[in-house]
């Protein structure tokens, strides 16, 4: 049986490796990724959801808001669990989040070339928008 629940600074290990093992190739673990940015974000608002097998972490979902808007960050699944509607599940359980926050609108950065993650959101009633998208780093890890 495949549960739900917060996860914590705790999990950190779990999660990293779960991103690694999921291919997400934006993952800054000696910055804005490691264990003590993980526990600031935590203690901000982040709040991560993670489904479980038998204690182990097979799928995760970060959830961030900036008052007004909600942000799903980070989705990620073991491949060894994809097309089991887990994905899609994180997606609902995030937005029930927000919507108890008060937040009644949702998004999510997609870069272009991962279709299906594009595919996945547009299927749960996301749409796509035309914007540029600008950066500054105050450094390589940032």
């Amino acid at each position: 049986m495949i549960t739900l629940r917060h996860l914590t600074v705790d999990d950190y290990d779990a999660i990293l490796a779960l991103w690694q093992h999921a291919g997400l190739d934006t993952i800054r673990p000696q910055g804005r990724d490691s264990r003590e940015a993980f526990a600031d974000q935590l203690a901000r608002g982040q709040v991560v959801l993670g489904l479980e097998e038998a204690g182990r972490l097979v799928a995760c979902i970060v959830i961030t808001d900036d008052t007004r808007k909600g942000w799903i960050n980070r989705l990620a699944v073991d491949p060894g669990y994809r097309r089991q509607g887990l994905a899609a599940r994180l997606i609902v359980e995030a937005e029930q989040a927000l919507r108890e926050k008060g937040i009644h609108v949702f998004a999510a950065l997609i870069e272009h070339e991962n279709v299906a993650s594009l595919t996945l959101f547009q299927r749960e009633g996301y749409k796509t928008h035309n914007v540029v998208y600008v950066s500054k780093r105050d450094g390589e890890d940032a």
